[in-house]
């Protein structure tokens, strides 16, 4: 568990109440024993006692306002509250009263809300101060002085009031500790369902884009094509009418991709190494001409993965390769690196690297390094890490030392490997 309390600010408001509470019973039933049962004790020093947990409410709100509750901050606020008790039992009888039972409420409330080692040092505190009043009992003034109760009385209720602390702890810490992990398996659950959701609608507009796209492109394909016929050989604007083509049938082939069918993937060379992979996905992103350079090695000289060209794959690490390709001044270096149990694609260009306010909310939608004049969604790294994340992949954005960009992503082998089984 974490050293800040789920809680927060509502625990340590709950536990103000509660002290509040307590205060206001205490110098209730101290008022009506003195004067309501005309029961004979020293009232001043019992009602500067019952001061004490006032004083503490109301310096409490001034140093913990706005921050949350730390779990050892708990402990001293209950712990606290057991030494209170037992000095208010000390005046007043000790284990001859009946109050005592309360000193078992700050320690069920800390092994319902703080963490075992917390609870068990809260318990073991008010053991000790429950042993005290047993101990020294016979140099307490008691209250009712014609009330003499037998020894072995005295030792069962410190017997009690021991095993009820100790029993009530271990029920307690149990019972919300199965409550903890049924809400973190819970919200595990929600976190998976929520990613699925998000992988479906991605899915479905990325359909919806193929289709929709589908019939504009190939008008689009059809007038450039037309024009290109009839264009001399010669004409200044040739150049941009084939750069034009060639990108429509780019589009139309991405476009084909994505409306491929599962059961169409089992093609020839659908299974390839990394490397010839990586090369692949940055030819078309290349515009420039600058140099993708593509290093592999095995870390413990096992043999290079082979790995499916699934769909997921491409198209994440298409998108990190072309925004390299974008922003590098020279040249892109993609090192790949593996070993019996893991897979590492790290890729490094020569770039800015990314903005230092944005470094880390890279891969939110709708967030984008390009220039406020650029056209840009700020969705491609986003799907990218969607898509990856997808192939089991754990992702990293940083800026390299020397300057840069750099994306490194992470697999275990197993995952990859069941990717390509999926594929056959």
């Amino acid at each position: 568990m974490p050293d800040s309390l789920s809680a927060g600010r509502g625990l340590l408001r709950t536990l103000v109440y509660i002290r509040w509470i307590a205060a206001t019973a205490q110098l209730v039933t101290l008022l009506v024993v003195r004067f309501g049962l005309a029961v004979s004790f020293d009232l001043v020093p019992c009602l500067g006692i019952a001061a004490l947990p006032v004083a503490v409410n109301v310096l409490v709100p001034v140093y913990k306002r706005g921050q949350r509750i730390r779990a050892i901050d708990a402990l001293m606020f209950l712990g606290f509250d057991v030494a209170q008790l037992s000095a208010m039992l000390a005046l007043t009888g000790g284990l001859a009263n009946p109050f005592a039972l309360l000193i078992v409420g700050p320690v069920a409330v800390a092994a319902g809300l703080l963490p075992r080692v917390h609870a068990v040092v809260l318990t073991a505190f008010a053991v000790l101060f429950i042993s005290a009043l047993g101990l020294f009992m016979p140099l307490l003034p008691v209250f009712m002085p014609w009330l003499v109760l037998p020894p072995l009385y005295l030792f069962g209720i410190w017997a009690a009031l021991v095993i009820a602390c100790c029993f009530i702890a271990a029920y307690n810490w149990t019972v919300s500790d199965d409550m903890r992990r049924a809400g973190d398996a819970l919200a595990a659950t929600q976190a998976a369902l929520a990613k699925e959701q998000r992988w479906s609608a991605l899915g479905a507009l990325a359909a919806a884009a193929a289709h929709e796209l589908g019939s504009p492109l190939g008008t689009i394909a059809v007038v450039v094509r037309e024009i290109g016929r009839e264009l001399p050989p010669d004409s200044p604007i040739a150049d941009d009418i084939a750069l034009l083509q060639s990108q429509s049938d780019r589009c139309r082939d991405i476009l084909t991709e994505l409306a491929r069918k599962p059961e169409q993937a089992n093609a020839p060379f659908d299974t390839t190494t990394l490397a010839v992979l990586l090369t692949s996905i940055a030819a078309p992103y290349n515009e420039r001409g600058l140099r993708f350079v593509v290093t592999a090695h095995a870390a413990d000289g096992s043999a290079p993965p082979l790995v499916g060209r699934s769909p997921e794959l491409v198209h994440g690490l298409g998108n990190i390769v072309q925004n390299a390709l974008q922003f590098a001044c020279r040249q892109v270096d993609a090192t790949i690196s593996w070993s019996a149990d893991d897979i590492e694609i790290l890729i490094h260009d020569d770039g800015p690297g990314f903005a230092p306010g944005l470094l880390g909310r890279v891969g939110e939608p709708y967030i984008s390094g390009r220039k406020p004049g650029e056209e840009h969604l700020g969705l491609g790294v986003f799907i990218a890490l969607t898509l990856l994340e997808r192939t089991g992949a754990a992702v990293d954005f940083a800026n390299a030392d020397v300057g840069g960009a750099r994306v490194t992503c992470t697999w275990r082998r197993g995952d990859l490997d069941r990717q390509k089984d999926l594929r056959k």
